[in-house]
């Protein structure tokens, strides 16, 4: 992970957010806390980000609003749950596709230590490398 700046520095956010907030609130309060650190610590990035997504050639209306994209380059949710499953992981995927990105980062503020996953996708799963 420290070889990687970008989400050594967003992990770390995460964690002074996690450390003064603890666990028990609903995701908006831990992004807003987030967005606050993040301006604090220089590191940059844009919230709520609607991400389209394309079909067959197509933009659908629908979109993804990923929680925050970070250094141009990372794509992060923002969970407050018990357990985390197979539906948020597939969620940081389905961004790091929208977006084109290769690295994403799960935050879990649901539980007692603050819970993180980084994703990082493959050439082999970037067919546009």
């Amino acid at each position: 992970m420290e070889n990687d700046p970008r989400t050594y520095a967003l992990i770390g956010a995460a964690m002074e957010v996690h450390g003064q907030l603890g666990c028990g609130f609903l995701e908006a309060v831990y992004q807003e806390a987030l967005e606050i650190e993040l301006v604090a610590r220089g590191i940059p990035f844009r919230p709520q980000v609607e991400l389209p997504i394309r079909y067959k050639g197509r933009v659908l209306k629908t979109f993804y609003k990923a929680d925050v994209l970070s250094h141009d380059a990372v794509a992060v949710e923002i969970k407050a749950l018990s357990q985390l499953g197979p539906a948020e992981e597939a969620q940081v995927l389905n961004y790091l596709k929208a977006t084109g990105y290769d690295t994403g980062l799960l935050l879990n503020f649901g539980r007692t230590s603050l819970q993180y996953k980084r994703y990082v996708r493959t050439q082999a799963e970037n067919p546009e490398s």
